[in-house]
């Protein structure tokens, strides 16, 4: 019987796969981040409201919905690199063809569904797939880390887009986001992204031929043990999952869709704004990392339940008794710290209590939902704003589904049979 693999022999061998998808999700998010940025530039010239600019994205979110547990489909059946180096490149086409948005709305949703189809190539189910097959005794810390590329495009994507607008227009800061964090994710992935599936493929291509006796050489491929897609409906722990994430990501995408106007009608400049928007980046770095580093050594449910419950401070102190300049920079960095951890927890877990025989279709079911979520938060913002004429409400009602989000993934029970390595580490 083969010896599992160390912490550190896998990071020995794999850390270009984890450097290749940090950019690569770091070019996922860049539609998200940077549209709080373009909203401003674009009511000015087309004079939109809130609802009609956060459409677009909404509807490219929504998409997702139906839609991930195909790719979640495909993704077990031919593995990730097959999805992904097309994906990259129909997405930057897609996102930089935004820049054609002439002020008819039919038009704007029409390239944001576009937007929304080639997105799904690229989405976070692939490139966690992708380390989670790969990684064991190290998973969740290098799943922190390849997530931490969505937190440093946080940090890098705001002042870049207002850079890019002030500097050359809103058209063309569309085109200069698509190639700069298109280009490399594109280079690096071609290079370096193999999930075990991908490994297997070339194996049997390199190792399949003729042996001494003039018969085929067989290959035969690990068993990936996990529930059935029959189980996985059955699981409390993986509804509990989906309901934490659902609402992490819900009130999530919309405060960082909105972020950028809710720090400037609160008395912020556009340019600290951003720089605050960046300070947050470096606070979902910081979950990211700290979150993975736990959830190595110990129980992830406790882990995942505090990392969604502190959000509810951050919310608190934006509101208007407590709001100064100091518990603003406190507040971007809490909020940072927790929902830089959402996607980072939602993978881990669903890894640990459904395992990797259908990673891609169980955690495709779970991108559906937080897409679903992630789609409605910021039409739920711009409808806030545009009927309550402020963003309170929104914070308000972050404030309790934050403490419920991190409840739900409150004991959530001893780690499966599959998940031995984990389970010498103090994990249950």
């Amino acid at each position: 019987m083969t010896q599992p693999l160390t912490r550190s022999d896998e990071w020995r061998r794999y850390w270009p796969l984890v450097f290749a998808a940090f950019l690569g999700l770091s070019f996922t998010s860049v539609a998200s981040i940077s549209s709080g940025v373009f909203i401003g530039p674009i009511d000015q010239e087309f004079n939109w409201i809130r609802t009609e600019i956060s459409a677009g994205f909404t509807l490219a979110s929504l998409i997702t919905i139906p839609l991930s547990p195909v790719v979640g489909a495909m993704l077990d059946r031919f593995g990730v690199r097959r999805i992904v180096l097309p994906g990259i490149l129909l997405t930057t086409l897609a996102f930089a063809a935004l820049s054609f948005a002439d002020g008819s709305f039919s038009q704007w949703m029409v390239l944001w569904f576009i937007y929304g189809l080639a997105a799904l190539l690229i989405q976070p189910t692939l490139w966690a797939a992708a380390i989670s097959s790969t990684f064991n005794a190290g998973r969740s810390l290098a799943l922190s880390l390849a997530l931490s590329g969505m937190s440093m495009a946080l940090i890098v994507v705001p002042p870049l887009t207002e850079w890019l607008i002030t500097s050359f227009g809103w058209r063309s800061a569309y085109i200069w986001l698509a190639a700069v964090f298109g280009t490399p994710a594109l280079l690096m992935s071609f290079l370096f992204l193999y999930s075990a599936k991908d490994r297997q493929r070339l194996m049997r291509t390199s190792q399949s031929g003729v042996d001494q006796r003039g018969q085929t050489s067989a290959i035969v491929e690990p068993a990936q043990e996990g529930l059935s897609v029959a189980e996985a409906i059955r699981s409390l722990a993986l509804y509990r999952i989906a309901g934490a994430a659902l609402i992490t990501l819900l009130f999530g995408a919309a405060f960082l869709v909105h972020q950028f106007p809710i720090l400037t009608e609160s008395g912020v400049s556009r340019h600290n704004a951003a720089l605050l928007a960046s300070l947050a980046g470096a606070g979902s770095i910081a979950g990211k990392l700290v979150t993975g580093w736990l959830m190595d050594r110990f129980d992830g449910g406790l882990i995942g339940c505090v990392t969604n419950s502190v959000m509810a401070i951050g919310m608190l102190l934006l509101l208007e008794p407590f709001r100064t300049p100091v518990t603003i920079v406190l507040a971007m960095l809490i909020i940072g710290y927790s929902s830089g951890a959402k996607l980072q927890i939602c993978a881990f877990l669903t890894s640990v209590y459904g395992g990797m025989r259908n990673y891609g279709k169980i955690f495709g079911v779970m991108v559906s939902i937080m897409a679903g979520a992630g789609g409605l938060g910021p039409l739920v913002g711009g409808v806030i704003y545009d009927l309550a004429g402020g963003y309170n409400a929104l914070i308000i009602a972050g404030i309790p589904s934050s403490l419920i989000a991190g409840l739900l993934l409150f004991r959530l029970g001893r780690y499966p049979h599959w998940n031995r390595p984990l389970e010498t580490r103090g994990c249950v």
